[in-house]
């Protein structure tokens, strides 16, 4: 895996409290346990570790680790 994609996985676990393990691109975020503001906190986080932007339609349209890893990847 790639650096940046270690990072988003590590970005995710710690602001949701599960294992890295778990942090799969097939994983949902529902699956893992996440709320409307465990998503606000991960975009911010990945926000300010990559120095992107993510406009809210992107964020809202998250559904899995996979849409991240997709999102990040487009804008570094």
């Amino acid at each position: 895996m790639s650096d940046t994609t270690n990072k988003v996985q590590a970005i995710i676990a710690d602001k949701l409290g599960v294992d890295v393990e778990e942090v799969v691109a097939g994983a949902t975020f529902e699956a893992l346990g996440a709320d409307s503001l465990d998503m606000v906190e991960v975009t911010m986080e990945l926000e300010q570790e990559f120095s992107i932007s993510v406009s809210d339609e992107e964020a809202g349209a998250v559904k899995s680790v996979q849409d991240v890893f997709d999102i990040v990847a487009a804008k570094v």
